[in-house]
């Protein structure tokens, strides 16, 4: 049965916006339909400050992975693309939390879902809030729209002007 799901892409290394587009990309061929994608927005680093700026974007997926079949997927897609772990919350050149799973909730050594910092990240929650402004977070029963007014995350988060 499938799924949707949204996902968070996050980058600030490298070509940041190519990276963000070979993302979607990939996720298009390798875990099911992209239904919607956010606009791409700009925001200072969260966790830890001296690093560059992100570029994040939301998609919308519709998936017949299960959640840690997606998630194997998205860590492969990831080391394609060049992501090294080395700190947390260090600089990467791409990054892709699954979010929300339809109204799932799943709490696995590997994987929680919803993703647990969601409702404390701007820059997670505007272009999730642009894309899906009515759904509800299954934990919080909040809209992304009701989180976003109350998250206490102070960082800006705007709109990048993209090169195309």
């Amino acid at each position: 049965m499938k799924q949707e799901a949204y996902l968070l892409l996050g980058t600030n290394l490298g070509n940041r916006q190519a990276l963000l587009d070979l993302a979607v990309h990939s996720l298009a061929e390798e875990a099911g339909e992209i239904s919607a994608i956010s606009s791409i927005y700009e925001s200072m680093a969260w966790g830890k400050h001296d690093q560059p700026d992100y570029l994040n974007q939301v998609v919308k997926l519709t998936t017949p992975l299960t959640p840690l079949q997606l998630l194997k997927i998205i860590n492969e897609i990831e080391r394609k693309l060049g992501r090294e772990r080395h700190q947390k919350w260090g600089p990467r050149l791409i990054d892709i939390d699954i979010l929300l799973y339809g109204n799932r909730v799943v709490d696995h050594p590997q994987l929680q879902i919803p993703h647990p910092h969601l409702p404390n990240r701007r820059f997670a929650l505007v272009p999730l809030q642009e894309i899906a402004p009515g759904v509800i977070h299954p934990a919080h029963q909040k809209t992304i729209t009701e989180l976003l007014a109350c998250t206490p995350d102070p960082l800006g988060v705007r709109r990048f002007r993209t090169g195309k």
